[in-house]
Order: structure tokens, then C-alpha cells, then sequence
């Protein structure tokens, strides 16, 4: 009887070892397929968001693509309020500064969420109970939406600027503009035709005119080269003028035009006077009876000389005997 109540209590202790067994392993799946540890000693930490995107319970957290830690839960602050709470499990032994961010970003094409933490620099570490400053990476609709709705302003803004140029041009191409343009085209054609036929006349004077273009040429070489050859007696020459120039500045030439204006106005004074019938040489000149007087005398004159010479004895008496008369 004895041995048969050994064998029953060994067979529960077995039964009461496996069913533990099964409830450790039981217990471990399920935070394994949570991405939890069970021998992980942790500490919590939260971080507040106005939108989690579908972030839930069990999530990873990276740390530069490393998984750091899970989500254990997402509730709302409170049932009055839209802003919600995510609790963040940490190891205890992992060292975040305080001003890091917990970003929920999708981390597969399929939109499955995480959240990164992007480590700041602070000196000061997390403890458990601290809040984490929270960020919310744009999701692909978003992100598209963000990169495609300024293009589509743009386009729309492109086609009222299109609409707005066609009826501009339909206003201004009119029959009346067509038949303009048509004109200015076919004075355009012929102002081209002008310009061909004048340098074709260019081209025939320079072919015309090659000799004496290359005549001309060679004077100026030969210019250039007597002016090369003879360099130092231009210099010489330039050299003189230079001298001249410097012995007439030095000389008294403003004295001299002074002297010479002055005798001038002098002169200009005198002829003024005898103008004026100033002087003896004025009234000579013009007095007329002056002139009139002296021509009479020089005509008496004359008549006296002429009487002296024809009848001497009426001015010389000649006493041939010596007597006086």
C-alpha cells in the first residue's frame, strides 16, 4: 500500500510539473509572439500623440534599426480628450537621454508601425514614469498627398494661365493682325533679299578692288615701317617741340601782347583824334580850307617864281658902273 501511494504521489508531482511547465511555456509564447522578454527587467517611459495611425499594443521600438523595446499599450488620455497615451517598455539598462523622440514611423511597405527613437543629447537619462517628446512620420498617401497637391496648383494655376493666353491670342490674331503679319513677313523676305544682293555687291567690290585693297595694306606697312625705322628722330623731333614749348612759357609773351595791345589802342586813340578833326594833322586833314589855302599859296607861289624868272630886274637891281641907285 505503501509503495502504491509513492507511485500516486510521484504521478501527481509529474502531472503538477508538467501543467507548470505548460503554463511557463504557455506564458512565454505568448510574450514572445508579443515581442516581449520575459527575463527582461524593464522600465516605462510614455510619450503622448494627437494620432497614433494604427500603432498598437506589442509594436517594436528601434534604436538605429536595433529593437530596443515594444509597446505595451495605447489608450486614450482620457474619454473627454482626443490625445493619446503610448506606454513604452524599455530595458532597464538602456541609456536614453530625455530629449530624445519617440517617432511612430511605418516600418514595411505593408504599413505596419514602429517607433524610432531618435536619440538627443542630453546628459540626463530616462527613468521610469518619464514622457518622451512624441513625432508622427507622414505615411505614403500623406506623403504623396504633400508632394502632389502643390503640382496640382500649379498645373490648375497653368491652365487658367493657358486659357488666358489662347483667348488672348485668339483677340489678337484677328484677320486684320493675320493680314498683318503676312505684310511684315514679305517686307521681312524682302529686306533678307536686299541684304543678299548687298553683300553679293560687297563680295564683288572687294574681289573687284583686291589689288588696290593689298596696295593699301602694303602703304600702311610701309608706313609703319618708316615710323618703326624712324622711331628715335620722332622721338627727338617730339623732344624739341617739348623744349620749345617750355622756352616760350618761360618767355615774356603775355607781357609782350600786353605792350603790343596797349600801342594799338594808343594807335586806334590817334586815328580816333584826326577822325575827329583833332590836332594839325586832324584839321590837314580834314579841314578843306586849310588845304585850299595852302594849294593857293603854292600856286602864288609858283606865279612869283615864274614873274622872278622872267623879269629878274624887277626884284634885282645891277649897277654895272659901281654907283647905287
Amino acid at each position: 500500500m505503501k509503495l502504491i501511494k509513492e507511485l500516486k504521489l510521484t504521478k501527481e508531482i509529474k502531472l503538477g510539473g508538467i501543467i507548470i511547465i505548460t503554463l511557463f511555456v504557455f506564458i512565454w509564447g505568448v510574450n514572445f509572439l508579443k515581442s516581449r522578454d520575459i527575463f527582461l527587467q524593464e522600465k516605462t517611459c510614455f510619450a503622448f500623440y494627437k494620432k497614433v495611425d494604427g500603432l498598437v499594443s506589442s509594436n517594436p521600438i528601434y534604436i538605429s534599426g536595433i529593437k530596443v523595446g515594444y509597446v505595451k499599450n495605447v489608450e486614450f488620455v482620457s474619454y473627454n480628450s482626443s490625445d493619446v497615451r503610448v506606454t513604452l517598455v524599455f530595458n532597464s539598462k538602456l541609456k536614453i537621454p530625455k530629449n530624445s523622440i519617440a517617432k511612430i514611423y511605418s516600418s514595411d511597405l505593408m504599413g505596419s508601425k514602429a517607433i524610432q527613437i531618435i536619440m538627443g543629447n542630453s546628459t540626463d537619462f530616462l527613468s521610469n514614469g518619464n514622457v518622451l517628446r512624441s513625432e508622427v512620420e507622414a505615411d505614403l498617401k500623406e506623403e504623396i498627398n504633400r508632394q502632389v497637391i502643390p503640382l496640382k496648383l500649379k498645373a490648375e494655376e497653368l491652365m487658367s494661365s493657358f486659357d488666358s493666353v489662347l483667348i488672348a491670342i485668339k483677340l489678337v490674331f484677328n484677320e486684320n493682325t493675320r493680314k498683318n503679319l503676312s505684310y511684315s513677313f514679305e517686307n521681312i523676305k524682302i529686306s533678307l533679299d536686299n541684304i543678299k544682293n548687298l553683300t553679293f555687291n560687297v563680295d564683288t567690290l572687294v574681289s573687284g578692288q583686291r589689288n588696290r585693297l593689298s596696295q593699301i595694306i602694303y602703304n600702311f606697312e610701309s608706313i609703319s615701317h618708316n615710323i618703326r625705322n624712324n622711331n628715335d628722330k620722332i622721338s627727338n623731333i617730339i623732344s624739341n617741340f617739348s623744349a620749345l614749348s617750355d622756352t616760350l612759357a618761360k618767355s615774356r609773351i603775355n607781357e609782350t601782347i600786353n605792350n603790343t595791345n596797349k600801342t594799338l589802342a594808343e594807335a586806334a586813340s590817334i586815328m580816333n583824334k584826326i577822325n575827329k578833326g583833332e590836332g594839325s594833322l586832324g584839321m590837314l586833314i580834314n579841314n578843306d580850307s586849310l588845304y585850299n589855302n595852302l594849294q593857293s599859296s603854292a600856286k602864288n607861289l609858283d606865279l612869283l617864281l615864274l614873274d622872278l624868272r622872267l623879269h629878274p630886274q624887277r626884284y634885282v637891281k645891277i649897277n654895272i658902273f659901281g654907283g647905287k641907285n
